[in-house]
């Protein structure tokens, strides 16, 4: 379903203020993509999709938003336990269950007829043998590289979701959900991935909800605050640009791989809400896409560097352990050199970061050849991976969180 287009506190323009505010710019910072796209021209459709989907929200999502904001005591009014009730137990287990909260996993609950769940599970064990090299391309070009457009960065900055303290811990936050959808089963009606992306996207119509009435937001500016044209290319950059990344790191992702994690991310995205027409099973649909969405974005703003610099900081608060100090350091520098890589001095300017030599950069190139291109062609070989890489995740959700529990955020009241 697509989903219909909101006008609420937008005037008469047909786009926010943000919508293609940077031509020059993003059409130099496209043009990889436009090349493994294979796109001659931008699609003037698709530009004003992009741009009126920019107040366009998740309507399941906003319908049940609105019922969990009624006043107590009315039998409409959704509440958090029977919320959570729902996503572990099922609607039926909610009694007198509210229409908004019927509706909604109505919709949640029914697998598309295209999803292949074998092709799914193939998919996850792709992501759990690459998990080392996945979270360096999530952090670095997929969320940092993505604070160098205006508009989402600066929600988060909003909501104090990435900046001073809790920068790891949100961090962790969304390693734990992108690793909970890699597990095995996890896609299923009873697995961890499943209700924690229903869960996000809950916590995304809630957001969107207090956002869109507290009159803190700028909607003429910046579009509705969790929008579709938003969602979808986040949901890019979490699988599309994530397959790019890996490959410039060295890793080799034979076609089979990547066309199971494409549709892992279709099925992913389905749950979030993203509007159909835009969930993509082949990487060069969504690489045209996404070079498309680079297109209409706005420049960079000072809530990229906020965040980006929170996040770059926050690797010295990493517990190591023995030599803790030397140790968070290196991932520090490790982490801008990385970026470097990635960004080049341009994307480093733009979110306010020091330039560095891309030193680290063979020594992983080196690594990922060596494991994707040796010792994954055999099957003991991607069973050491999955096992080392699993262990691998385990660390790093403990070097975030310590001993308190790794949660995804809490639903707001």
């Amino acid at each position: 379903m697509v989903a219909e287009v909101a006008h609420e506190n937008t005037g008469s323009a047909a786009y926010p203020g943000r919508f293609r505010a940077a031509p020059k710019r993003n059409a130099r910072l496209a043009f990889p993509l436009k090349v493994l796209g294979r796109v001659r021209e931008p699609d003037p459709a698709l530009m004003d999709r992009l741009g009126r989907r920019m107040f366009a929200r998740d309507e399941l999502g906003a319908e049940l938003a609105r019922a969990m904001g009624r006043r107590k005591g009315d039998p409409e009014r959704v509440t958090m336990a029977q919320f959570h009730r729902a996503l572990e137990h099922g609607i039926d287990g909610v009694p007198d269950a509210p229409a908004a909260l019927r509706r909604f996993f109505a919709v949640v609950d029914e697998v598309p007829e295209w999803v292949d769940f074998e092709l799914l599970e193939h998919g996850a064990r792709a992501l759990r043998r690459m998990n080392r090299v996945a979270s360096d391309v999530l952090l670095q070009l997929s969320l940092i590289g993505g604070y160098r457009f205006g508009g989402p960065a600066d929600l988060l900055v909003e909501t104090g979701g990435l900046t001073g303290s809790t920068a790891m811990r949100r961090l962790g936050e969304t390693q734990k959900w992108a690793l909970a959808t890699h597990q095995p089963g996890a896609m299923r009606r009873d697995g961890e991935g499943f209700k924690l992306t229903v869960h996000v996207r809950a916590m995304h119509a809630l957001m969107n909800d207090r956002f869109e009435r507290n009159g803190r937001w700028d909607t003429g500016r910046w579009g509705l605050p969790i929008n579709q044209s938003d969602q979808a290319a986040t949901l890019a950059l979490f699988f599309c640009i994530l397959l790019i990344g890996a490959r410039l790191l060295g890793w080799i992702v034979p076609p089979k791989e990547a066309h199971a994690i494409m549709h892992l991310g279709r099925y992913v995205g389905w749950l979030m809400g993203v509007d159909e027409d835009w969930l993509f099973d082949t990487e060069r649909e969504q690489t045209a896409f996404m070079y498309h969405v680079i297109l209409a974005q706005g420049d960079v703003t000072p809530a990229g560097a906020a965040l980006s610099g929170s996040l770059v900081e926050g690797m010295r608060t990493l517990r190591y352990g023995r030599f803790n100090k030397a140790r968070s350091t290196y991932t520090r520098l490790r982490l801008l050199s990385m970026l470097r890589y990635f960004l080049r001095k341009e994307g480093m300017r733009d979110l306010e970061l020091p330039i560095t030599p891309v030193w680290a950069i063979p020594g992983v190139v080196a690594r990922n050849l060596l494991e994707s291109g040796l010792v994954a062609r055999i099957r003991a070989g991607r069973r050491l991976l999955e096992r080392v890489n699993g262990r691998f995740a385990e660390r790093e959700m403990n070097r975030r969180f310590g001993a308190a529990k790794p949660a995804i955020g809490a639903l707001p009241n």
